[in-house]
């Protein structure tokens, strides 16, 4: 346990359970078992096929736990219970759609070389730590863990210290399935702790590849330690997301759309929209529709199907949204808060709105049900601006000129551009995103999802034949 640390119920505040940390010497040993299980390629060398019947059967292991999930999620992140049941819906479909890349991508792939035997393999880094967030935490978890076990890389699985309840039923279902076939326990384990845990693996030079979802300052960190050893990473850091209203948006869809997306999963989400730069002679009455909308959010239990807005995660987050707000108080924005919060010991925070400080004092990622609303001159002032300071992972544009707006999104320097909408659904499929400049390295996608924990080696018979 983390002396002194509990994790709390984010409705009332209460104590739920110590927080939990795996010991140095435990830490260590499952080191140790990942290394030599990668070594002895009794898991790698599962095969494709097999390997997808595996994630089939995590997946099958989970759909029975759907409604479980999101009941754990809603009382650890404070997101309405109507949300995490759609979200935990789609994690066995998540390992399916794992298991059918396994399928998809063969281990070993025959090159045409003139009746020469060359192979080009696809072979899994080594042992992957697999750190994730608290805010969509099995979600997340499972998606960066499904990947990584169809790669083949034995995984060192961390969540974060606010959610170690959220990993029960994943751990569950992977471990269950493991050892019914008879494999190593250590293609799968779980450690807890904060970010002494966290450094533990990510500096350790058994470590072969990264994947961490979470804020700049820890992934920075991450970078530097996994510098030494060259670490092959995969950083999902955020950012303070723009949003360009041009001079012919729809001030009425925008407003709604922009208030849907700034209370899904509470705010909580990196690609939620954070700076609003919109059209001076639209600003007004932008400001005056969004208050509106947000107006009508129902704020209470996050257990509550009528939730439209649950309580942030825990009080430190809580209260570091509320500085973040009051910063920009200080630097000369109008707080508009259209809704009051609840009273008591919860980590309620009401939706609010910075209007008119300077779009480069709202540099900072306020990952609540907050955005800045700043007035611009053009939208080539606001293309500017957003590039000024770019989050590098998601944007969004707003107006009814679609050819106008796609124009202007392809110039916005960042991973994905949503055009009239703030979804958590992927744009389309085979949706793929890079993290662009400080939102981190790599990117997720069909493409990415396996590729990321393995790498190419290409083994044949050379010729005396070639010119050089």
């Amino acid at each position: 346990m983390i002396p002194g640390r509990w994790n709390t119920d984010p409705n009332t505040g209460e104590p739920v359970h110590p927080m939990a940390t795996t010991a140095p010497a435990d830490v260590e040993r499952a080191l140790a078992a990942a290394d030599a299980l990668h070594r002895d390629g009794t898991w790698q060398d599962v095969s494709s096929p097999e390997r997808a019947a595996l994630l089939d059967r995590v997946a099958d292991a989970l759909a029975d736990r759907v409604e479980e999930i999101a009941v754990t999620d809603s009382l650890t992140s404070g997101v309405p219970i109507a949300t995490t049941r759609i979200v935990a819906g789609f994690i066995p479909a998540r390992f399916r759609a794992a298991a059918q890349d396994c399928l998809a991508n063969p281990r070993t792939l025959r090159l045409p070389a003139g009746g020469r035997d060359v192979r080009l393999l696809r072979l899994p880094w080594g042992p992957a730590a697999v750190l994730t967030p608290w805010n969509a935490p099995s979600f997340i978890a499972a998606s960066k863990v499904a990947s990584a076990l169809a790669a083949g890389c034995p995984v060192l699985f961390k969540p974060s210290e606010y959610a170690a309840a959220t990993a029960r039923p994943l751990a569950e279902a992977v471990a269950g399935v493991i050892e019914g076939a008879g494999l190593p326990a250590a293609a799968f384990q779980v450690l807890h702790g904060a970010g002494d845990v966290g450094a533990a693996l990510t500096g350790d030079p058994r470590v072969k590849v990264v994947c961490f979802t979470g804020g700049q300052a820890a992934g920075r960190s991450i970078a530097r330690a996994a510098a030494e050893h060259f670490t092959l990473l995969q950083l999902e850091l955020g950012g303070n997301n723009p949003v360009l209203v041009l001079r012919d948006a729809d001030v009425p869809a925008t407003a709604a759309s922009l208030a849907r997306g700034m209370i899904l999963l509470n705010g909580q989400w990196c690609e939620g929209p954070g700076k609003v730069l919109v059209h001076r002679d639209l600003a007004a009455d932008l400001v005056d529709a969004l208050g509106a909308e947000l107006a009508q959010v129902r704020i209470g239990h996050s257990l509550d199907a009528g939730t439209t807005l649950g309580p942030l995660a825990h009080h430190a987050h809580r209260d570091l949204v509320r500085d973040r707000i009051e910063e920009l108080r200080d630097r000369g924005a109008g707080i508009v808060r259209p809704v009051a919060a609840p009273d008591g010991d919860g980590c309620f925070l009401a939706p609010e709105l910075a209007v008119g400080a300077d779009p480069g004092d709202a540099t900072d990622e306020l990952f609540g049900p907050a955005v800045s609303v700043h007035a611009v001159d053009s939208d080539d002032d606001a293309l500017r601006l957003a590039n000024a300071h770019p989050s590098g992972l998601d944007a969004y544009v707003y107006g009814t000129d679609l050819d106008h707006a796609l124009r202007i999104g392809e110039r916005v320097a960042c991973g994905e551009v949503r055009i009239n909408g703030a979804h958590l659904a992927d744009l389309g499929d085979g949706s793929a995103q890079g993290f662009w400049g400080g939102s981190g390295i790599g990117g997720h996608g069909p493409a990415e999802s396996v590729r990321v924990f393995s790498g190419d080696r290409v083994v044949g018979v050379d010729s005396d034949d070639l010119v050089i």
